[in-house]
């Protein structure tokens, strides 16, 4: 268990890209999975990439084949490289990680036990 903090979050144009970094207080090899999650005004948090510990990645299909999502234990960091936003993707972006591997669904972590504060993007 890991305090996740944000960053990277700002202001593009659609079409723009942007890459978020979510930094670990301790280390993140012994997590099973990592993602970002976000969660735009009036919505509820949707699984946007997860990576599991083989370094298999899920997406959720709104944005397959624009972002991709990567680990570097190393680096007790999680990356979200963002390609082409669009509008709709304004929100805030969050991280998580938890023991177990993917969800069934894409860009979800089975179980993510914990997150950070996030930090907004904003796609105009």
């Amino acid at each position: 268990h890991v305090q996740l903090v944000e960053s990277g979050g700002g202001s593009v144009q659609a079409g723009g890209s942007l890459r978020l970094s979510c930094g670990a207080s301790g280390s993140i090899y012994g997590d099973a999975c990592v993602g970002w999650l976000r969660q735009a005004p009036g919505k509820e948090r949707e699984g946007v990439a997860a990576i599991d510990s083989d370094g298999i990645a899920s997406y959720a299909n709104s944005v397959k084949g624009r972002f991709t999502v990567s680990r570097d234990n190393a680096k007790n960091t999680l990356y979200l490289q963002m390609n082409s936003l669009k509008a709709e993707e304004t929100a805030m972006y969050y991280c998580a990680a938890g023991l177990a591997g993917l969800d069934v669904r894409g860009g979800y972590c089975a179980s993510p036990n914990y997150w950070g504060q996030g930090t907004q993007v904003t796609v105009s």
